[in-house]
């Protein structure tokens, strides 16, 4: 029996055999077995406790075990030596620059006679295999997203300057029906993922209870086996869509096999039916990935009567949750001090963007997206703005400006016509008439600034008068105006003049006087 072990059905042809009485060449011949080949099944047969009928009573396995025991080299000595070193030995390979050759030289110092490098190497395989079992995992329909990124890259020509340009691929799949999404990104930056995954969820129709990313930086910052931290934009992302995001342990690709073999078919079915193809743009390249990724898809698969795309549409796109109505922004966080200008300095992009006037000196919380910038103070938001990217720019709302300020911004003809209208017809018509005259227009402001604060101060009636005055003799200024009334000029203006006679006196010299030509005194 040294050879191949026989099967059990046939072992127990023999036994019926022997038991009716048949003889040795007899049984060999109606097996087509050796007649060495019955004698030591027989010899066998007559050593065990049981008798035939109860043989003929068991399993194939069971009366397997009986007639062939095991592998007699577990039995051996030099196994139950290296057997109790396994665990030393595991402990070694751990270490820096102990590999397995090392340890058999180690070995076989101790035991001269020992293993062969080959035999110690297979021993030592069998118990660090056993030591980690592979788990089944069962998934639910729409429960979770396997992430990750494929360790190799596809590349497209710039067609302006000809140079070739790598691009990392996003790769993610739902582990119950194994349905594939893949493209390309220029990195694997926070923005170009968040950007992928945004993607492969509106591709998907829906969202899925929990995202399983890999413990890459645009995912987790700070990886942990039982809580890592997640970052702060994949959570902003997760909230938006109203999913969990729950990564994969750190250096187990176990806990994503899926995505981690879609990555290896995605080489075979996509990467190497692309290898002959050239693009001169990302969005060429990522269409050509689309329609690889979909015929994979639709690829039947082995040893299951469906393909991936068949069972997703059957049943698992329907239990998806529904995407948002708005896309997800990507957003920032900042903590800024608000300048003695009341505006906040954004440093990404050089440009000042204002606040409420109260709150100069204290320190705010900015949040800012592709295309808008929140500024927050004490839990409530106090100014929002289009973001921009003008350099050394300035956004300001004339609502965050103190009264001066806003008075300032505000000065123009039509501000101050509109304010004097309010006022006195006089005084408007005084200013339009100032206005027409060709002044520097920061002069023309005073000037209305400075008789906007006399009118304030000045009678009603004193003031038109003045004005009135101006007007006639056409003296456009503030300070025509104020002297009018300060030397109280404005009351008498308007009223006729009256003659008054000269007083009587002796000093008359008359109209022939004048008329001599000749003085004589």
């Amino acid at each position: 029996m040294a050879g191949k072990p026989k099967p059990m059905s046939q072992i127990k042809q023999l036994l019926q055999l022997h038991q009716q009485g048949k003889g040795i060449k007899f049984i060999a011949r109606s097996l087509a077995i050796s007649k060495n080949t019955v004698k030591a099944y027989l010899a066998r047969t007559a050593a065990l406790p049981e008798s035939i009928p109860l043989l003929l009573a068991l399993e194939d396995p069971v009366l397997e075990a009986r007639y062939h025991a095991g592998n007699p080299a577990y039995k051996d000595e030099r196994f139950e030596f290296l057997k109790s070193h396994f665990d030393y030995y595991t402990q070694q390979l751990k270490l820096v620059g102990v590999n397995r050759r090392l340890l058999w030289q180690e070995y076989r110092q101790q035991r001269p006679q020992g293993y062969s490098y080959t035999q110690f190497c297979f021993h030592l395989s069998q118990h660090l295999l056993a030591r980690k079992p592979s788990m089944v995992l069962q998934h639910q329909p729409a429960e979770k997203l396997f992430i990750d990124f494929a360790g190799k890259k596809l590349c497209y020509t710039d067609a302006a300057t000809g140079e070739v340009i790598d691009c990392h691929v996003f790769a993610a799949c739902l582990p119950y029906s194994d349905y594939s999404f893949a493209m390309a990104v220029r990195s694997q930056s926070i923005s170009d993922f968040l950007y992928a995954l945004g993607c492969c969820l509106h591709e998907l129709g829906g969202v899925p209870q929990v995202l399983v990313p890999d413990n890459l930086k645009a995912a987790v910052t700070k990886a942990s086996r039982y809580e890592p931290d997640i970052n702060r934009s994949m959570e902003d992302f997760a909230n938006h869509y109203r999913t969990t995001v729950v990564p994969a342990r750190a250096r187990k690709p176990k806990d994503k096999a899926l995505v981690e073999n879609q990555v290896k078919l995605l080489y075979t079915r996509v990467y190497a039916r692309l290898r002959n193809r050239q693009f001169f743009d990302l969005p060429s390249l990522n269409q050509a990935i689309a329609e690889k990724v979909k015929e994979h898809n639709q690829t039947r698969m082995q040893q299951k009567p469906w393909s991936r795309e068949e069972r997703f549409l059957s049943t698992e796109k329907h239990l998806l949750s529904p995407l948002p109505r708005q896309t997800f922004e990507l957003k920032h966080y900042r903590e800024l001090k608000v300048a003695q200008n009341n505006h906040v300095y954004l440093s990404e992009d050089k440009h000042y963007y204002s606040v409420p006037y109260s709150h100069i000196g204290t320190r705010v919380k900015l949040i800012y997206t592709r295309s808008l910038v929140r500024v927050y103070s004490k839990g409530e938001q106090i100014a929002v703005h289009a973001r921009s990217c003008q350099p050394s720019g300035y956004s300001t709302s004339k609502e965050h400006l103190c009264s001066h300020h806003r008075h300032y911004l505000e000065r123009s003809p039509e501000y101050y016509l509109e304010k004097a209208g309010k006022k006195s017809a006089v005084l408007c018509q005084f200013i339009e008439l100032l206005f027409g005259q060709k002044r520097y227009p920061e002069q023309v402001y005073r000037t209305c600034d400075g008789l906007l604060r006399l009118q304030s101060k000045a009678a009603p009636e004193d003031f038109d008068r003045a004005c009135r005055l101006a007007i006639e003799c056409q003296s456009y200024s503030y300070r025509f105006v104020r002297n009018v009334l300060e030397n109280k000029m404005a009351s008498h203006a308007g009223e006729p003049k009256q003659d008054t006679p000269l007083p009587v006196h002796q000093n008359i010299r008359g109209r022939d006087y004048y008329a001599q030509t000749t003085i004589h005194f």
